[in-house]
């Protein structure tokens, strides 16, 4: 998105909601250029005067308090014309709409942000929560520096994890032209619309779409491919083999370069060949990265179970451009961190509704029977056409289990829509689901394949254990 201008909006909007005549009265320096930009507001490195950190400044935009507003009201008049024309679902698109509103207007409050990204901070620092056994930070925020427009927090070092998976795919011969952000969105759509066939009253599950037909097909030529292919070997092994032949070619490269290099001061070598070598010498760092990466991708969902299940308080917007690549500056050659920043679609789970999600979770992880299964569902009030207890359990396990073979298969999600069909989805559910999805997303882009259950369960057993 575009920026506001530093001199006009941004430094007079920081200035008066900071209660100070001049910026160098608090900072030593501000770069005036957008670090990161949004559609209601803009962020800015800068180095307070009184410590010599490093922070980043978040600021609104002074007219996003109205702006916002009128064009969720634009959206939801846009919706009713389609309904008014039969193009989408009435009670679906209303409670679709309903959650795109609250999400949006939870963003504009910067003083709820700041408390969740305390309150996370806080939790970060714990020794028994996996942050620091896994290393993942937060940054933590400079409460006499927040206002209702401005959040203060340090800054974090190093690039969003998007540039990390868009290098990971662009090796894997994946096509990244469209940005991150978009292929994991895509994927978890792709991900989503196997479940969202069966659901007709819902709420908004993905948070990506007001409403999705239940007759939707999957056609392409790579589905069909990936479905024929995924029945012969199995979802993991194709994934499997994907990496692993991709890594063979990295090693043979590495190999190459390095005995090129090794013969090119003999000058016997021709100059495109050392040229190529040269341009080629970052091999050796990506076939180091690749196995980080899978590290990467299980510490987020391990660290989401964990806000989920045992805080109860989880950001439900966790795509690539909301986490950091943090690199030491002083240590190049370690593994770096990972930064999860943006708090501002958070969602609180009050303890009752997190031993609910828990017990789900576990009876998915344990392989348990359709009927335990389709009761967990149950008690957390989900209501369906037929009340069919093998839909429901097919359907949890669509949500938080590893992708199989048959998913892949559009039928098999036909014969279980003509079963039965949602026709009230629990909210608390909506956003857990939301965040498993564009975590699954974020792996099954990277060719993994991780059963959310699997990963959820010791955090989901420990909750389980305390409410007893």
């Amino acid at each position: 998105p575009g920026h506001e201008d530093f001199e006009s909006v941004v430094k007079p909007t920081i200035e008066q909601e900071l209660n100070v005549t001049s910026l160098h009265e608090i900072f030593d320096s501000i770069e005036k250029v957008p670090c990161g930009a949004a559609s209601i507001g803009q962020a800015h490195r800068a180095t307070l005067k009184s410590t010599k950190e490093n922070v980043i400044i978040k600021v609104q935009y002074p007219n996003a308090k109205w702006q916002v507003p009128a064009d969720i009201e634009c959206v939801g008049d846009l919706l009713k014309l389609c309904v008014w024309f039969g193009l989408v679902d009435e009670s679906s698109a209303n409670m679709s709409f309903d959650e795109f509103a609250r999400q949006f207007m939870q963003e504009l409050d910067y003083e709820q942000e700041t408390r969740n990204l305390k309150e996370v901070y806080q939790s970060s620092l714990d020794v028994n929560a996996p942050y620091i056994k896994r290393g993942v930070v937060i940054p933590r925020v400079f409460e006499n520096l927040c206002t209702k427009q401005v959040i203060t927090m340090t800054y974090l070092p190093g690039p969003k994890f998007e540039e990390e998976a868009r290098q990971q795919l662009e090796l894997l011969g994946i096509d990244t032209k469209g940005g991150m952000k978009d292929i994991v969105k895509r994927q978890a759509r792709e991900n989503g619309s196997m479940q969202q066939q069966h659901s007709s009253h819902g709420d908004s599950m993905t948070g990506e779409e007001l409403a999705m037909s239940p007759n939707t097909t999957i056609t392409s030529w790579k589905m069909k491919l990936s479905s024929y292919v995924g029945n012969l070997i199995g979802v993991d092994s194709v994934f499997s083999l994907v990496r692993f032949a991709r890594r063979i070619m990295l090693w043979s490269t590495v190999a190459a370069v390095q005995a090129i290099h090794a013969a090119s001061s003999l000058a016997i070598i021709p100059t495109d060949v050392v040229t190529w070598a040269y341009e080629r010498q970052h091999a050796i760092a990506q076939a180091k990265r690749m196995n980080w990466t899978k590290e990467a991708v299980y510490t987020l969902i391990d660290v989401h179970g964990y806000q989920i299940l045992r805080e109860g308080l989880f950001n439900a917007d966790c795509h690539p451009g909301n986490i950091l690549v943090v690199l030491d500056e002083n240590n190049p050659k370690q593994n770096p961190k990972l930064g999860l920043i943006d708090y501002g679609q958070c969602k609180r789970l009050t303890k009752e509704e997190r031993v609910k999600i828990a017990k789900l979770i576990v009876s998915i992880a344990d392989k348990e029977s359709d009927e335990v299964i389709a009761n967990c569902f149950r008690d957390m009030g989900i209501a369906t056409k037929n009340d069919s207890t093998r839909f429901l359990a097919d359907f949890g396990r669509l949500m938080f289990d590893s992708f199989d073979s048959k998913h892949l298969d559009h039928s098999w999600h036909k014969e279980l829509h003509k079963e039965d069909r949602v026709l009230y989805f629990p909210k608390e559910l909506s956003m857990v689901y939301r965040t498993s999805l564009l975590l699954r997303g974020l792996a099954v882009s990277l060719q993994f394949n991780p059963s959310i259950g699997k990963e959820w369960r010791r955090y989901a057993q420990a909750t389980i254990d305390e409410s007893c």
